[in-house]
């Protein structure tokens, strides 16, 4: 796989469309796979608001942070941070929005130029994420990037959520500075 056909860069106000598109006409069967509770989803409007009031603040001031993925310069999935909490830390979650372009090995590239953005732009220094644990893709992607498994545990991960278990992952800056040199 050519890595430079694939980019990652800021979410701009022309994506939010595309980001409020993807949780509105998601399959449910496969939001449920990602642990989402069908019940807790905001609307397709909902989400462009947040999304919208978000990219009008300051990084600082943030609560969220987004990336687009790229493939040949086309949109095809969305990486994101939640819990931000400026200079310190942030929950990391991971999107390919057509289900043609998952379990190709895609993942792995783009998490890893999110993850520079993410470190360099928020200023972190630590990044977790904690997909469901039965959702094999973003937790064997998260292993291949580098992420350091720490836990499994039971908890309602963000407001979007049913209960379940989730794998905590976790990278440090100076851990993805040293595989990245």
């Amino acid at each position: 796989m050519d890595d430079l056909s694939f980019s990652v860069r800021e979410l701009v106000q022309g994506d939010v469309t595309l980001v409020a598109d993807y949780w509105s006409q998601a399959d449910p069967d496969y939001l449920i796979g990602l642990g989402v509770d069908l019940s807790k989803l905001p609307s397709r409007d909902d989400f462009f608001k947040v999304l919208t009031e978000q990219l009008k603040l300051p990084l600082k001031l943030r609560q969220s942070y987004c990336t687009i993925w790229q493939q040949d310069s086309q949109a095809i999935g969305h990486c994101n941070v939640n819990k931000l909490v400026f200079g310190q830390e942030a929950y990391m979650h991971l999107h390919l929005w057509r289900r043609e372009r998952r379990y190709q090995g895609l993942g792995v590239s783009l998490v890893r130029q999110s993850s520079k953005l993410f470190f360099d732009r928020l200023e972190l220094q630590d990044l977790y994420c904690e997909p469901f644990a039965l959702n094999p893709a973003p937790n064997a992607v998260l292993a291949k990037v580098g992420f350091t498994f720490v836990k499994k545990y039971l908890t309602v991960p963000g407001f979007i959520n049913f209960e379940q278990e989730v794998n905590r992952w976790h990278m440090s800056r100076e851990h993805f500075a040293k595989l990245v040199s």
